[in-house]
């Protein structure tokens, strides 16, 4: 399973004394308020850095590192995911699972076919939908409903589901 987890990315610099706008990629982005730091992949290498000012602007989030007072000190960032460790991570409910943990689970019907893995989670108005990956078929896609998704182990890396009518089509 995963142990860092994407919350955004650098989209450009914010003024001149070293803060970032940051395009959100988690589900609450308030989150940002309670965090003290995240982890910067450089691609190179990765960096744990402080945050010392949160701000919102538009659908983006302006950050300041305690690290970083320059904008050119920061401008090679463009572009960088910022990611947070497990420990950080937001507490998922029951029935609730973080997409990077989902993703290869091997997928299970009720009446013990092997249909796949998921390869992808689709997010729709309504629900979530898992694209399950089968050998030389087409993908299935599976919404993530009590009706279909009957139990999930994650331990054994398992999803058994119940395949609706209709689904197959």
């Amino acid at each position: 399973m995963e142990e860092l987890f994407q919350v955004g990315a650098i989209t450009t610099t914010h003024g001149v004394k070293g803060e970032v706008k940051v395009f959100p990629t988690t589900d609450d982005v308030t989150r940002f308020k309670k965090l003290k730091q995240v982890i910067l992949n450089t691609g190179k290498e990765q960096l744990t850095l402080n945050i010392t000012q949160v701000k919102f602007f538009k659908n983006l989030v302006i950050l300041k590192f305690k690290e970083y007072d320059n904008i050119n000190d920061i401008i090679a960032f463009k572009g960088c995911p910022l990611y947070v460790t497990r420990e950080q991570a937001v507490r998922c409910e029951e029935d609730e699972y973080f997409i990077a943990d989902l993703m290869g689970l091997a997928v299970v019907s009720d009446q013990g076919e092997e249909l796949g893995e998921i390869s992808d989670v689709l997010s729709t108005g309504a629900n979530d939908v898992y694209v399950v990956r089968g050998p030389g078929s087409q993908d299935l896609l599976l919404p993530a409903i009590k009706e279909c998704i009957l139990d999930v182990n994650m331990e054994e890396r398992v999803m058994k589901v119940h395949i609706m009518p209709g689904l197959r089509e």
